[in-house]
């Protein structure tokens, strides 16, 4: 997290260290760590996976440290991905659990029915957006860091992958045209460089820019 540490033992124990509030001390469920393959963290929160797809959490409630609302949902889980107040589950029916400060991503009932065959996940500082098995791409949390994409929706088809910055996205679809949404000043409005963006082959991301890079190797940035 930002204040602590967690590292997974060879015998898939954990050991953790740190601010005590902010995921440093793990006491409370130290007796469930066992067997954990991966560990991912908010800003102040640590999410484990075990060998059996179930999820352990502790640090601070307000940042995904309390997963009890979903305890019984997190099955099956195959990845983990975190804003800095909350956490986002894909499981492997594809569907999505999250957890955490509502306004931060931790509630995504508004777009419940919307996420499933989800295929991938990225989040900026306080939203996340999810790409569909069928390119389409969902999105929910602060509206203002990419959590409303609905601006550019019709655009948003055959996604192949979504970059972020602190507060906005990028989207490369499979032509390699980009489509970017959230804060302006964050890259959120590539709108000077449209023209320019075709044929796009990958995308590099600073917490308020993004660069991409042309098929003929030439660089484009923008925010």
């Amino acid at each position: 997290t930002d204040l602590s540490f967690a590292a997974i033992l060879a015998d898939g124990s954990l050991v953790t260290w740190g601010n005590q509030s902010r995921g440093g001390n793990s006491a409370r469920v130290r007796s469930q760590l066992r067997r954990v393959q991966q560990v991912h963290a908010t800003a102040f929160a640590f999410a484990a996976i075990l060998a059996d797809q179930t999820v352990v959490t502790w640090g601070s409630r307000l940042a995904g440290g309390d997963s009890t609302r979903v305890r019984r949902q997190l099955r099956n889980v195959l990845k983990i991905h975190a804003t800095r107040h909350a956490f986002a589950a894909i499981l492997a029916n594809g569907k999505v659990v999250t957890w955490g400060e509502p306004t931060d991503g931790g509630d995504s009932t508004a777009v419940r029915r919307r996420l499933k065959n989800v295929r991938q996940i990225q989040a900026t500082t306080t939203a996340f957006a999810a790409i569909l098995t069928d390119g389409t791409v969902v999105t929910w949390g602060n509206r203002h860091a990419g959590g409303s994409s609905t601006a550019v929706r019709d655009q948003l088809w055959n996604v192949q992958h979504i970059y972020a910055t602190d507060r906005s996205f990028a989207a490369l679809r499979a032509d390699g045209v980009i489509v970017t949404w959230g804060h302006p000043r964050y890259g959120g409005d590539s709108t000077s460089v449209r023209d320019q963006l075709k044929n796009v082959q990958q995308i590099c991301a600073t917490q308020s820019a993004f660069a991409a890079i042309l098929a003929d190797g030439r660089v484009v940035t923008w925010g």
